[in-house]
């Protein structure tokens, strides 16, 4: 067995594993919610996982190259659980009428139907847009789409995940605030989320002033 396939194997258990105990964790007589809340976790902690190995490498002084196995193993996994949280989450409110995420309820006897524009609305728009992003990223997570597209081409397409995280925090702050989500998930949520921006605020930091020190010599 080859070191990739035995790195994909133990990721996809950790993934596995995570996801299963953060269910058993989550209170709730609901089951759908409660993977919901599982997969959303398990993924928000492999997706800010894969977007600090490089700062982290940045600031200890290693070298960052443009793609590693083991980030992109990590970022496929939390992209695979982001994707499958997506689908879950459809199923939790609205009694499975998935459209009501988007759209008013005709029941709301609108002049016209219209897109939601309140704050659920906006969780569910965000959130769409994160999974988009996340079936980018996926698609772009081979050898084949580097070859093909080439590095800087790649590299381009392969910065929307900065978008998606941004995308991604609105997404999940706003749903702490719609189902009044307890001090627990949002400490959590919220630590997630300002590890990853002080790490990647301080590696960005980092390396342009290396770089500001390299022109100057």
């Amino acid at each position: 067995m080859s070191k990739r396939v035995t790195q994909q194997l133990c990721i996809a258990a950790i993934s596995v594993v995570l996801t299963v105990g953060l269910f058993f964790i989550v209170e709730s007589k609901q089951a759908m919610f409660r993977w919901s809340m599982a997969t959303a976790y398990a993924g928000l902690t492999l997706i800010g996982l894969s977007l600090i190995i490089g700062p982290m490498n940045v600031l200890r002084g290693r070298p960052s190259p443009l793609h590693t196995s083991l980030r992109r193993d990590i970022g496929i996994w939390g992209g695979i659980l982001g994707l499958v949280h997506t689908v879950v989450g459809l199923q939790v409110h609205m009694g499975g009428r998935f459209w009501l995420y988007f759209v008013f309820p005709i029941e709301e006897n609108l002049p016209v139907p219209m897109v939601r524009y309140d704050f659920f609305g906006l969780a569910n728009y965000t959130g769409l847009g994160v999974s988009l992003v996340l079936a980018l990223l996926l698609c772009l997570s081979s050898n084949a789409a580097l070859t093909k597209l080439g590095s800087h081409r790649w590299k381009s397409l392969q910065r929307w995940n900065y978008a998606g995280f941004a995308l991604l925090i609105v997404h999940g702050a706003v749903y702490q605030l719609v189902e009044k989500r307890t001090v627990g998930y949002v400490l959590v949520f919220a630590t997630a989320v300002l590890l990853v921006v002080a790490l990647q605020t301080a590696g960005c930091r980092e390396f342009l002033q290396k770089n500001k020190q390299g022109t100057r010599q």
